[in-house]
């Protein structure tokens, strides 16, 4: 009957991931009235596409917690390559659009998207797929590491060409957590890490913003009108919040003061109108999420549907990590939203998606039971 309906859907990894984009759109309305309406003449501009995409979202999530997670075995290899073929797009083709000096959409019509979401998705896809199928052979390093190297390789480059760093790192942390998860040696993920090190330095010597923000981040006061500006305007805001905030829509910083304050910078304005402890529900909710996606991966005898939640929970987890410790200021400034709650289509869809495929993988475990 209806209860057992019920029973199905995963709570834990729902009212959650509900909570947080329902929080997101308010945060997005807050953040956005003002640049709406000097942009567009619209103050609901950006809560309307918001709205939109998390309307789009909801309904692949249901699609994606309908159809069996299996299902996306089949896709891993078409999907990885449809991406790897986008993301070189992005870079060559007439059709990318360039927001501050990064191209990384691909425009067609009325409809652009970010082909960078897609590709931790799609990283993910393919890992999973390939230690499920070659189980025993993880162990050699030849054999078990260079394929997934050398993906992440082509991955990192791409998107290091975009510049899109923080994706790239993400990225890179959610493949070698996996890789850990699925045993693969701790002394060879080491050497491969040592590996993928200079390509970080070179990465952040070429682009001298990057440098820039690491010493800004070392010392956001040194140089408080450039650099240092967002994460300082970030304290100010964090500041200002306190305990219980300064009220919904209060938020003075995200005026003037914080540069993108509807997409990265999010938090910081939830910081300052929700306060200390409406940031603690954010991060509890988000923790609540990936913790049980972790559990219910643990919980799953089929090794396939293990490092898919395994994944999607890493993925979701790091990116939470790294934008929270960029708008406290214990990480260089990166553009990276926050999982459910910033503005950006590509983001909010693609997490719902993954969200999706995690409440059909705990529904199926369940149903095992």
């Amino acid at each position: 009957g209806m209860e057992q309906r019920k029973a199905e859907m995963d709570g834990l990894l729902l009212l959650p991931s509900l909570g947080l984009a329902l929080v997101g759109i308010v945060m997005v309305y807050s953040t956005s009235a003002a640049i709406g309406l000097e942009k567009y003449q619209d103050s609901c501009f950006f809560l309307k596409r918001q709205s939109l995409h998390l309307v789009i979202g909801l309904l692949i999530m249901t699609l994606a917690y309908l159809i069996p997670y299996s299902w996306w075995h089949s896709f891993a290899h078409s999907f990885l390559l449809l991406v790897i073929a986008l993301l070189i797009l992005v870079l060559v083709s007439p059709w990318s659009r360039e927001v501050g000096g990064a191209k990384r959409w691909l425009t067609l019509g009325a409809f652009s998207f970010q082909p960078s979401e897609a590709a931790k998705l799609a990283m993910v896809f393919y890992l999973a797929h390939s230690f499920t199928r070659k189980k025993e052979k993880m162990r050699g390093f030849l054999l078990g590491l260079s394929p997934y190297l050398l993906v992440l390789g082509v991955f990192f480059l791409l998107l290091l060409l975009q510049p899109d760093l923080g994706t790239a790192i993400q990225i890179t942390l959610m493949t070698f957590l996996l890789l850990f998860a699925a045993n693969v040696r701790p002394t060879h993920l080491f050497l491969s890490g040592v590996g993928i090190l200079p390509l970080l330095c070179i990465a952040i010597y070429q682009e001298g913003y990057r440098l820039r923000r690491i010493f800004a981040f070392l010392n956001p006061w040194k140089d408080p009108t450039d650099s240092g500006f967002q994460i300082i305007q970030s304290f100010l805001a964090m500041g200002r919040g306190g305990m219980w905030g300064v009220g919904l829509g209060e938020g003075r910083q995200k005026l003037f003061y914080l540069p993108e304050a509807h997409t990265d910078f999010i938090l910081s304005v939830a910081g300052e109108e929700l306060g200390f402890f409406g940031l603690l529900l954010i991060l509890s909710l988000l923790g609540t999420l990936v913790i049980r996606g972790c559990w219910i991966a643990l919980d799953n005898p089929d090794a396939y549907g293990r490092f898919l939640a395994l994944g999607i929970s890493f993925s979701i987890g790091i990116q939470g990590g790294i934008n929270l410790g960029v708008i406290t200021g214990l990480l260089p400034t990166k553009g990276m939203p926050f999982p459910y709650m910033s503005v950006g289509g590509s983001a909010l869809i693609t997490t719902l998606w993954s969200t999706g495929i995690l409440l059909n993988i705990s529904k199926t475990v369940r149903c095992q039971k």
